[in-house]
């Protein structure tokens, strides 16, 4: 399990740290024990201060589609750290990576780079507010849109993992604006537009949850939101945070052929660096300082580093998915959830679960996953025991069930049949404690 400088580092951390850590779930408080803190990383591996090599499906909650330290990567980061890490004027690396961006994300005609992905949602409803004279927002129970105040009502995630209220510190007057339906819910959605449609500005969606874990849309379901809001004259904005590049090259709108107002972006667009955007129709865009009234900066977005490594990631995967590169992620993915699925029920335990392009979801659960309120039905202990098991057999999950596992280009099939070996190990152990 975690070693003792993990341990000895963890208190170190707990001293001058919130909770030892720089967000939430990395204090291991949804599966228990102590975080293991990691030195280095090589490819679809990671290794933590005391030497344990595990194979990593975190990959830094996402942004590493490359694997770590991937030598391409790594180089255009230190090239273009040689010749300054910051200037406060533009960059020609910022127009080639909106260039990008724009070629191979079909609803996108403009973008304004920013530094992560919740300023990158929160300037998309600044936006909506603005261009519908409008000031209700609507959000999928469970969905995790960043921890700006309008976002942290019946947040999923990192919050639900701890328990914590929904809206602390959020002023009773921003949180009656952001109104909230189910997740996969039509209908719930069509009547909250029926009641209040002239009130609403926008409705801000995962277009696959991955923050009560990996959870798919129903089929229509991203057809039928689409169809409501232009209805009622609301604008749509597609959460791709997650989605964005991993779950297909144009992200989840290209894949479900669904097209939103608006779009968010962060990690694989940074390739591991801090980073976000957000981009839309020319027409909505154009309403941002400076040419339009919308107030929206920052000191270091765009940042060279960020935008050299993420056009590195972009244009590499431009190769790779002409090569069906995607479609062997998620067989791979599929692979994972179907073994997890079956050794579960070989030994009595309930199991499902869910794999698109690059990110998949485990569930402790017999019936479907397909909101919020099913994903809470999971065991999540049952869940913490399988998760500290497979850390011990090398193998490192998120710490948290209500998170997606993500894959990278680098993951391949010795990853995959370790993976598969150490569950075959796990389960008779968490099993014959259940008993």
């Amino acid at each position: 399990m975690v070693g003792e400088r993990s341990k000895q580092a963890f208190e170190r951390a707990q001293r001058v740290l919130v909770g030892g850590v720089n967000s939430p779930v990395r204090a291991f408080r949804a599966v228990g024990g102590t975080p293991y803190f990691a030195d280095h990383g090589e490819g679809p591996y990671l290794y933590d201060i005391d030497g344990h090599r595990y194979i990593d499906y975190l990959m830094s909650w996402g942004p590493l589609i490359w694997g770590h330290a991937h030598p391409n990567i790594v180089r255009a980061i230190a090239e273009t750290a040689a010749r300054g890490t910051s200037f406060g004027v533009p960059t020609e690396l910022e127009t080639e990576m909106a260039e990008e961006i724009v070629e191979l994300v079909p609803s996108v005609e403009k973008v304004r780079m920013v530094s992560s992905g919740t300023e990158a949602t929160m300037s998309a409803i600044r936006l909506a507010r603005a261009a519908t004279g409008r000031t209700a927002i609507v959000k999928c129970i469970g969905c995790y849109h960043g921890h700006a105040d309008s976002f942290l009502v019946k947040a999923g995630s990192g919050v639900a993992a701890l328990g914590l209220p929904d809206s602390p510190g959020v002023p009773a007057s921003v949180a009656e604006r952001t109104l909230t339906v189910p997740y996969n819910d039509a209908d719930a959605m069509e009547k909250l537009f029926a009641d209040r449609g002239d009130e609403i500005a926008a409705v801000i969606l995962e277009p696959v949850a991955g923050n009560m874990g990996c959870v798919l849309p129903r089929p229509g379901y991203l057809e039928a939101v689409r169809e409501i809001t232009r209805r009622h004259g609301a604008l749509l904005i597609f959460d791709e945070v997650i989605t964005g590049f991993r779950v297909g090259l144009g992200g989840a709108q290209a894949r479900f052929g669904v097209l939103p107002d608006l779009t968010t972006f962060g990690k694989v667009i940074g390739a591991g660096l801090p980073v976000g955007a957000y981009g839309g129709r020319r027409d909505l865009m154009a309403l941002v300082a400076p040419e339009g009234p919308v107030y929206q900066a920052g000191t270091l977005s765009g940042n060279p580093l960020a935008m050299a490594a993420g056009l590195t990631s972009l244009r590499m995967l431009k190769r790779a998915a002409a090569e069906g590169a995607y479609e062997r992620l998620e067989s791979y993915g599929r692979r994972l959830v179907e073994a997890f699925c079956r050794l579960a029920s070989n030994y009595g335990l309930p199991a499902t679960g869910h794999a698109i392009g690059g990110m998949f979801g485990l569930f402790f659960h017999d019936g479907p996953i397909v909101d919020f309120e099913t994903a809470k039905a999971c065991d999540q202990a049952l869940y913490a025991d399988f998760f500290r098991e497979m850390l011990a057999e090398g193998v490192a999950f998120a710490p948290a069930q209500l998170e997606s596992g993500f894959m990278s280009m680098v993951h391949g099939e010795a990853e995959i049949e370790k993976t598969i070996e150490a569950m075959e190990r796990v389960f008779p152990r968490i099993a014959n404690r259940r008993r």
